[in-house]
């Protein structure tokens, strides 16, 4: 039996060849990283960075950012509790009071650490150690205080997010300055908050009430289809960390804003987080903007992402 040997059957001298200068390159030198010096400003370092990838799409959402907030469109920013407990309240809270994000929405959780905060200056208890013994989520206040909230907003007609930083502000807690909730009733910024039954601490106790966690919650599901609607031309919507409830919530949201007339296409739609979730990215970033729009996605911390993009969002307002 013969072995077919293909280096005898090709006549390499033959290849066609063509010069490299007519030849469209993706990277030019032009577009690389700057060496900056010791001691410069953060807008030198923001602008050294290369024009390439990750950095090219972040100098994207950072101008989506800004044209958003210079034309009067939302910005909408749907944060996973993880943003709060990674200590960025600050920085989200400055960009509130610049009027830059113009809505938020969290999920459960989000409200627990939100109001703990306020309450004591820290959160986020050791899950694997109180487990054990049962005693996790069993923090008194929390459960009491919030559940409270909740049931005095749904006699109201107010939504949860409304609800709770109405109590953080009325009870006066001392570190209510770094509540989002009680920030956002302060400067009337719509803060929508989207339970999944079950998933929260404030549901283990008997003062968990369902009939009025549905119903603020629900009503906060209908104010962010009101932001949602206006999202077209020009807003910006980002997902931080939230891998189901938020990207679930917000595809229902911009289906029943465009059933009722409202053009919901030619916006920025952006993800974060640490890994990449199917969720994010097809309910925010790709089914959303089929008709119209620019979807980024990056990978990464949030303790890193977030104050390099709230710095040079302020650089360029």
């Amino acid at each position: 039996m013969r072995h077919y040997n293909s280096s005898t059957s090709l006549n390499l001298s033959k290849l066609k060849t063509y010069p490299l200068a007519s030849r469209r390159s993706k990277v030019s030198h032009e577009a690389f990283a700057q060496i900056c010096r010791k001691g410069i400003s953060f807008r030198d370092f923001y602008e050294s960075l290369p024009e390439i990838l990750a950095a090219k799409d972040f100098r994207t959402v950072v101008q989506a950012t800004v044209q958003a907030h210079r034309h009067r469109k939302p910005v909408l920013w749907m944060l996973g509790a993880h943003v709060i407990k990674v200590g960025l309240n600050p920085l989200l809270i400055t960009l509130l009071r610049r009027n830059v994000i113009t809505a938020l929405a969290l999920n459960g959780a989000g409200v627990i650490h939100d109001f703990e905060l306020a309450y004591m200056g820290s959160t986020s208890e050791d899950v694997a150690a109180a487990l054990a013994d049962g005693s996790f989520g069993m923090a008194e206040e929390t459960n009491r205080l919030i559940n409270r909230a909740i049931r005095d907003g749904a006699k109201r007609g107010v939504g949860l997010g409304q609800a709770v930083g109405m109590m953080i502000r009325k009870s006066r807690l001392p570190f209510r300055r770094l509540s989002l909730l009680a920030t956002c009733g302060e400067l009337h910024v719509p803060a929508t908050v989207h339970v999944a039954i079950g998933t929260d601490i404030i549901h283990q106790t008997a003062r968990a009430d369902g009939a009025a966690i549905g119903q603020t919650s629900l009503a906060d599901f209908r104010r962010l289809v009101g932001v949602v609607a206006k999202l077209g031309g020009g807003g910006v919507v980002g997902n931080f960390g939230s891998a189901v409830v938020l990207p679930e919530v917000f595809l229902k949201a911009v289906s029943i804003a465009r059933n009722l007339g409202h053009p919901v296409k030619d916006f920025t739609a952006f993800d974060f987080d640490m890994v990449r979730h199917y969720r994010p990215t097809e309910n925010v970033l790709k089914r959303p903007t089929l008709l119209g729009g620019t979807a980024v996605h990056i990978t990464g911390h949030h303790e890193l992402l977030i104050p390099l993009l709230v710095q040079a969002i302020i650089e360029e307002l």
